[in-house]
């Protein structure tokens, strides 16, 4: 039976089952007529998943499935509209064919969960052009690299064959991503002039080496496809063609699509001004107070987080005072800044012995927390986590560190990627809290149990509310403090560092797309209220620049995370068991913070009558 034909016959028993009468209250729905609805609704979703699935190739990979193996996604953007419509049919059809009332707790929550997420998807759309496709956070020029590198998994000869597929495919992805960008200028939505230079370089990266030009180093994508192709067992010369096959797409399609980029980039620079703010869009107030409604999930506008980003600045100041006085340094807390900023002793040499030694001991960081779940968690991934340097065709201008999701079949282990390009920018004293941001307890403990969830559908094992999810990362940062870890002040001094360059971020970023602030504003801020390097100042002025938004959503989350905590502690005295907190929090997936709170109060309330 065809896949198609499935859905279909899929679709016919839900519409049956799923309907129910609109007017009745929960008290009138029999447990099996529950637990009917319920699972037909379960079924819809997992349908609609699938079929979001079967339009993406690449997702279908990082699912670990090699159907499409050769194709990329559809990027242009007439896609827009489609799944518009999508929304919308899906909306009408949440409406026409599901009483709430009907729906057991957990797919209630869904249910919530689904049709909230196409209200944003409808109402995001007058904004679908509000981005810059190609930036130095991320973009097609790098993005597509590092997806076959990192996710392009090659175990046969036909996997190779798909790899060549996809090289071959880089044009068409590229000429929509040329056609959006020129779209994009015409709508007034333009990067600014430091953002080019920036890209310009990344993608001249991406086209050295052989077979580009010649050279003793083989470019990123041929080394990978080496080193991949090398490991099969097949005969030297089937490899030798694959090797020939992989060169010529390379110089036949790959160049001449990043030629083609590269001189889209070279004419909009000419154009590009020095304005980075939000408010230089049309409409672009608008657009920015919308990015803080779905980043951080909450109400607060644009001045409330400006504030609570001033008022955590301050705290951890006076945080940092305390530890200055233990370690007994004399001067003032700048001078401290600059003592860390500067001192040897907290720097490995930018050396490919001091790379791997950082590398090592980010994962011994790792290997240890995990001898210590237990007394965290009840809940715990299976999915392994493993530590790596960001590549160097796009260390310079990628972020400092950040995770990636293991693969859903479990081929692929979760992977915390430091970004090795400056060591100078990578002290040793924050490497602690940032191995348990990325690693564990931090994303990769979320990340991976909600793949790993088996009581949800597959669309909420994938959702991604930023404030929840990041929260949790700097959360994460906190939790092995209060059981006894950061023993050296130093590296508890590292764990404030962070947080206060979290709290930091409430502030520039509020402060240039809504307060006017200019990059060199944003820059001196963090310079005069952080030990961190200059280069990272400016790395992360830069990114709010290209990311409205989105680097509120960690003290934020972090924030109503300890809330939550905190009142839940009052609530239950002696009874709050830490663990079980924990599992509340995790055991859902992401969800927007709102209903974390009530899923918080929740729990709290049936422990207490539980107790009673």
């Amino acid at each position: 039976m065809g896949k198609r034909l499935k859905l279909l016959l899929v679709f016919m028993v839900i519409a049956v089952t799923i309907s129910c009468k609109k007017d009745k209250d929960t008290s009138d729905y029999k447990d099996s007529e529950i637990a009917e609805s319920s699972a037909a609704l379960n079924a819809y979703f997992d349908a609609e998943f699938e079929k979001d699935v079967e339009e993406s190739p690449m997702m279908q990979t990082q699912l670990g499935r090699k159907t499409n193996y050769g194709k990329w996604d559809d990027f242009s953007h007439l896609k827009y509209a489609k799944d518009l419509e999508k929304a919308k049919s899906r909306k009408k059809y949440l409406k026409e064919n599901v009483d709430e009332k009907a729906l057991d707790k957990e797919t209630a929550l869904s249910y919530r969960l689904y049709k909230q997420e196409l209200n944003n998807q409808i109402e995001d759309y007058d904004f679908r052009f509000y981005d810059y496709p190609v930036n130095q956070m991320n973009g097609y020029h790098t993005n597509l690299p590092a997806f076959l590198i990192n996710m392009h998994r090659i175990d046969s000869i036909q996997d190779a064959r798909a790899y060549i597929e996809r090289l071959n495919g880089i044009p068409k992805v590229f000429d929509q991503a040329i056609e959006g960008m020129k779209i994009r200028e015409q709508n007034g939505i333009l990067p600014p002039k430091f953002v080019f230079e920036k890209v310009l370089e990344a993608s001249h990266n991406v086209i050295k080496g052989k077979p580009f030009e010649s050279s003793s180093e083989s470019s990123a994508l041929l080394q990978d496809f080496k080193a991949k192709t090398d490991k099969l067992d097949i005969t030297d010369e089937v490899k030798r063609k694959l090797l020939a096959d992989a060169e010529k797409a390379l110089l036949t399609s790959v160049k001449p699509a990043y030629t083609k980029m590269i001189a889209l980039l070279e004419d909009q620079q000419q154009r590009a001004t020095t304005d980075h703010g939000a408010w230089k869009f049309p409409k672009g107030d608008a657009f920015y107070n919308n990015r803080l409604k779905r980043i951080t999930t909450t109400g607060l506008n644009v001045n409330e987080i400006h504030e609570i980003g001033l008022s955590e600045v301050a705290r951890i100041h006076g945080e940092m005072e305390v530890i200055k006085e233990k370690v007994g340094f004399e001067g003032s807390l700048q001078d401290f800044f600059e003592f860390m900023r500067n001192d040897t002793q907290f720097y490995y040499p930018n050396t490919p012995e001091g790379k791997e030694q950082y590398l090592t001991e980010a994962t011994a960081y790792i290997e240890t927390m995990k001898g210590k779940l237990d007394e965290l968690f009840l809940i715990k991934p299976t999915a392994d986590i493993v530590v790596k340097a960001v590549e160097p065709f796009r260390e310079k201008s990628a972020g400092k560190a950040f995770y990636q999701q293991p693969a859903l079949d479990g081929s692929r282990p979760g992977t915390y990627y430091a970004n090795l390009y400056d060591m100078n920018a990578m002290p040793t004293y924050q490497m602690e809290a940032l191995a348990y941001h990325e690693g564990i307890p931090g994303h990769h403990m979320q990340i991976a149990i909600a793949q790993e969830l088996e009581t949800i559908p597959m669309f909420r094992k994938f959702n991604f509310y930023t404030a929840y999810v990041e929260g949790w990362g700097l959360y994460s940062e906190l939790v092995p403090k209060e059981i006894g870890f950061y023993e050296d002040p130093y590296s508890d001094f590292g764990r404030l560092a962070m947080e206060l360059w979290r709290s930091c971020r409430l502030v520039v970023d509020t402060g240039i797309h809504a307060k006017k602030w200019t990059r060199e504003q944003g820059i001196e801020y963090y310079k005069n209220n952080t030990p961190n390097a200059e280069t990272d100042c400016i790395k992360m002025v830069e990114r709010h620049i290209v990311m409205p938004g989105q680097a509120t959503a960690y003290k934020i989350g972090m924030n109503k995370i300890v809330e939550l905590r905190e009142e839940a502690k009052a609530w239950l005295g002696e009874d709050f068991d830490l663990r079980e907190f924990h599992d509340v929090v995790l055991k859902n997936g992401a969800v927007p913070l709102n209903v974390l709170e009530e899923m918080v109060q929740e729990w709290a309330d049936a422990k207490r009558e539980e107790l009673q």
